[in-house]
């Protein structure tokens, strides 16, 4: 054999392990994939059973795991959870959720409208949306951030008679952003052109309202895990809180807390733009009280476009800065 053929089959025989190293990972791929597809169904089948031990009764209706070799798909028909003891109930259409190869702990979800709940206090829901997106950053004990976005969202009652449905409210645009930090919760959201019933509100006329809001509640993990049944000894920092229409603005931030009592304590700042706007939507709204609103906000102009104030409330007694304004009743 000559040197050149040695130097020849030198290079075939790396490409054939080569060839064989991509097969074997391949083939350990494609094992751990079908896997975790079959340990998905058995852990879902396993929760829904432990909650039937409970009387819970959940469903993810047609649950198929898809997307071989290049993503890791999970798809549901429908959404349903009853839990009969409580009086709780939701359902929702169709899942589907995504996650790729590359970034397999941020799945991405499309939901299909609508969801119904029912709870105790509360009348039965109907919300609906054209477009629900989710995406749910995976960590452990809890995910690192879960967002929503939705396109023309809207909610109504679901009456179990044959009456008629009450609209509530449009919004062209809603997102939501949940993030813990440390024991906290923080919360970052907006809407976009928001209509809210006359119906839902008293026959009360709003405009079309747009807003954003950041806030974190205080010891929020603990919460998400086992709700409270009261508003009692919560508190939350609100970082901001915008309401607009048109040209009028208010911003509210600050602390604020309701102590075992019922009774609301906070520390808040207002902010108004353009406080002639700001009056004329409240006094459609609470005609009874528009000559107040129109004398109130008149002595606001006159310290600018954008005036600021401190809005203190101590054991449910409310002031705007040296005006008080009565009394809040201890919160249930």
């Amino acid at each position: 054999m000559t040197s050149s053929d040695e130097r020849s089959r030198k290079p075939r025989r790396r490409l054939f392990w080569l060839a064989a190293f991509i097969v074997v990972l391949f083939a350990l791929y494609s094992a751990g994939w079908f896997y975790l597809a079959g340990r998905l169904k058995t852990e879902a089948d396993q929760a829904v059973a432990k909650l039937g031990t409970k009387g819970i009764a959940a469903s993810c209706a047609n649950l198929t795991v898809s997307g071989y070799p290049l993503s890791f798909a999970v798809s549901c028909d429908s959404l349903a959870y009853q839990d009969d003891t409580k009086n709780i109930a939701a359902s929702t259409g169709s899942l589907n959720a995504v996650a790729g190869i590359t970034q397999p702990l941020s799945p991405v979800a499309d939901v299909r409208g609508p969801l119904r709940t029912s709870a105790p206090g509360m009348l039965p829901l109907w919300i609906d949306w054209d477009k629900l997106h989710a995406t749910v950053n995976l960590s452990w004990p809890l995910p690192r951030r879960v967002s929503l976005q939705a396109e023309g969202l809207s909610g109504q009652t679901d009456p179990a008679d044959d009456s008629d449905p009450a609209e509530l409210f449009y919004a062209a645009k809603a997102a939501g952003q949940l993030e813990p930090k440390g024991q906290d919760v923080t919360y970052a959201g907006s809407f976009s052109d928001l209509e809210i019933d006359a119906d839902a509100i008293g026959g009360r006329a709003l405009p079309a309202l747009d807003g954003s809001g950041e806030a974190t509640l205080k010891n929020g993990v603990a919460l998400i895990a086992a709700p409270p049944k009261s508003l009692r000894g919560q508190s939350a920092d609100i970082a901001k809180l915008d309401l607009s229409s048109g040209m009028a603005r208010v911003t509210v931030s600050g602390p604020v807390s309701v102590d075992a009592d019922g009774l609301v304590d906070a520390n808040l700042t207002i902010k108004l733009k353009d406080p002639k706007a700001v009056a004329a939507i409240l006094a459609d709204a609470i005609p009874e009280h528009k000559n107040e609103i129109e004398q109130g906000f008149a002595g606001l102009a006159m310290l600018g476009n954008e005036p600021s104030m401190p809005l203190k409330i101590v054991k449910g007694k409310a002031s705007l800065g040296f005006i008080p304004l009565g009394k809040i009743k201890p919160i249930d």
